[in-house]
């Protein structure tokens, strides 16, 4: 399997990127040292979406905090970049996309990313994976 993670990116050509305490949803904790990930870089926070491709260089698990029911698992993680995006892939391209059934993996990335627009871990299927590996 592998990942897709929309979180902040200031520095887009970056060698390796870190990301603290971040949220997973759609099989995202499942993720592991040496897992496959596409760095999208959130538009909430400036960014253009797909940015980079990388493999994850370490993973650990953050602790729930004790006495709250509900939460979501949280990562942090470490990347090393393997290659750079040569065309865009954001909310712009993949908005129009909402019939959550049609097996797209265009739609499989707007429902993961953007149907809710928090920051996040994802897992992704292969077909995507696949799709996204055309944009480099």
């Amino acid at each position: 399997m592998a990942f897709a993670i929309k979180a902040e990116i200031t520095d887009i050509r970056a060698k390796t990127f870190a990301f603290a305490a971040q949220k997973t949803m759609y099989g995202g904790k499942h993720i592991t040292k040496g897992d496959e990930i596409f760095l999208f870089a959130s538009e909430n926070e400036g960014g253009q979406g797909l940015v980079a491709r990388g493999v994850v260089t370490s993973v650990e698990a953050v602790a729930r905090t004790p006495g709250v029911a509900r939460q979501t698992p949280r990562v942090s993680l470490a990347i090393e970049r393997t290659a750079l995006a040569r065309r865009p892939l954001g909310r712009n391209e993949l908005k129009r996309l909402t019939d959550w059934h049609d097996g797209r993996p265009e739609t499989e990335l707007n429902f993961k990313f953007y149907r809710q627009a928090t920051n996040k871990v994802v897992g992704i299927s292969d077909a995507v994976a696949a799709f996204l590996g055309d944009f480099f």
